[in-house]
């Protein structure tokens, strides 16, 4: 049995830099990683959808470069060019990211699959044969989440991708049927579309993103359309048949059933915690109904010195919270600080394009909470600098209150949507409120500077 400080169980992104920072605080420490170091974010999820992304959106801007003046007679999509290059930046940071680690004083890294076997011991298989008995007073669970697949009839014998085996294709889909018209989904969609699939998206709420105000989703949803994605809402795959190459999906809408063939499936219907292998029942650690770890507001389970960070927890699945939740775990037990969960911001960016950027309260959850609000909005067509590069898709949408002025959330779909909403997330950090904003001196032309503009769209 090897005598750690402090076990880290999982590479990701809250995982790594924790583990480095208790082995510098001079905590003997081990972190464990069944697969890569960098977690969902470096490997499977940020870093290469967005470089992919990119790759579809250079192919957009060759296909409408005509509409400010630029003809592009032809191109051509190289699917194995894409992945290089992808698979490039995913390397450099995955490796990068390892020899961070391995250069820590004081920090072992070990690839293997760790179980508890006790409250505070756990085995690991390792990756390379044999096995590892290791024991600590703090543990720390940054397993993180993986694609959930439904359980629906013939699904295992048509081949069907996640979003992590999609990334792994080489050649084109001739079309591509997408269970599940979330982010993940949506991102996808809207890649392969441009790289030349066709494209079906199946959604089983009422409308796309049903959790995002019904004006956004109703301006996402004319985007994609406009793009001959098909978006079917209120839509289920209830089973599958496979003939060569070719699937037809039963798909059930509305109380109707009809086919649809295809050539490929992705499952984008949500994920779920990597807690099924963990031996959790060892050590008393409390999960809820869907396998997630249950944590106070400083991330600490039941079980005093065992905590859980990421998407191992209930709560949003975002790389920047899980890297949130090291600087407030390490903080407060290092640095003697009393940081919790409560109240954080949570923004977020769905990388379609135009991007849609978020923070703070939708306008539903104003109406649901009962609070006076008043609602802000400006087409991005009223934008001066939409209208400069050609891209006038999308709208900006803030919420205020108009007794005490401050912004209490912001949909920005457009554009570099993720970085205006960036702009208002600080302003809503520092107090700053929305009457100061109006008045503002912004550079022109920038995006930033409309949100003039948006505020202007209160003043009575």
């Amino acid at each position: 049995m090897k005598q750690y400080d402090a076990i880290v169980i999982g590479a990701g992104q809250a995982g790594v830099p924790l583990a480095k920072k208790l082995a510098q605080a001079g905590k003997k420490t081990a972190l464990i990683e069944k697969r890569f170091v960098g977690g969902t974010c470096v490997n499977d999820g940020c870093t290469p959808t967005k470089a992919m992304v990119a790759s579809a959106k250079a192919a957009y801007n060759a296909a409408h470069s005509a509409e400010i003046g630029v003809t592009v007679n032809s191109y051509s999509i190289d699917l194995k060019a894409i992945k290089k290059r992808k698979d490039s930046i995913v390397m450099k940071s995955r490796t990068g990211g390892q020899a961070a680690v391995e250069k820590t004083e004081g920090l072992d890294l070990l690839f293997g699959e760790a179980t508890f076997t006790g409250e505070k011991t756990i085995s690991v298989k390792l990756n390379d044969g044999g096995e590892e008995q290791l024991s600590a007073e703090l543990f720390f669970v940054n397993t993180g989440a993986s694609p959930m697949i439904p359980d629906i009839e013939e699904l295992k014998d048509v081949g069907y991708l996640t979003s992590t085996t999609i990334l792994d294709l080489e050649e084109i889909p001739q079309h591509l049927l997408i269970i599940g018209g979330n982010y993940i989904g949506l991102e996808f969609g809207q890649m392969f579309s441009r790289f030349g699939s066709k494209v079906t998206v199946l959604e089983r709420s009422e409308r796309l993103l049903p959790r995002e105000d019904e004006d956004i989703a109703q301006e996402l949803t004319k985007i994609l359309r406009q793009e001959n994605i098909e978006i079917l809402c209120n839509a289920q795959a209830k089973g599958f048949d496979k003939t060569g190459y070719n699937i037809t999906a039963t798909i059930e809408r509305d109380g109707e059933t009809f086919d649809v063939d295809c050539t490929h499936v992705l499952i984008a219907a949500g994920r779920k915690p990597q807690t099924e292998r963990l031996g959790l029942d060892k050590t008393g650690v409390d999960v809820d109904d869907k396998g997630f770890i249950k944590v106070n507001n400083k991330l600490e389970t039941n079980v005093k010195g065992i905590y859980a960070l990421g998407d191992v927890k209930p709560g949003p699945a975002f790389t920047h919270i899980s890297y949130n939740d090291y600087t407030i775990v390490y903080r407060n037990l290092f640095e003697g600080e009393n940081f919790t969960t409560d109240d954080r911001p949570v923004p977020y960016c769905m990388f379609t394009d135009p991007q849609l950027g978020r923070i703070g309260l939708s306008e539903m959850e104003a109406k649901k909470q009962g609070i006076n609000y008043q609602v802000a909005t400006l087409p991005m067509a009223h934008v001066a600098r939409a209208i400069e590069v050609g891209d006038t898709r999308g709208i900006m949408k803030a919420i205020v209150d108009p007794d005490s002025k401050k912004i209490l959330g912001a949909a920005i779909l457009g554009e570099q949507g993720g970085e205006i909403m960036t702009v208002l997330q600080m302003a809503m950090e520092g107090d700053i409120t929305y009457d100061r904003i109006r008045y503002c001196v912004f550079a022109h032309p920038t995006y930033s500077e409309s949100l003039n503009n948006l505020f202007m769209s209160l003043e009575k």
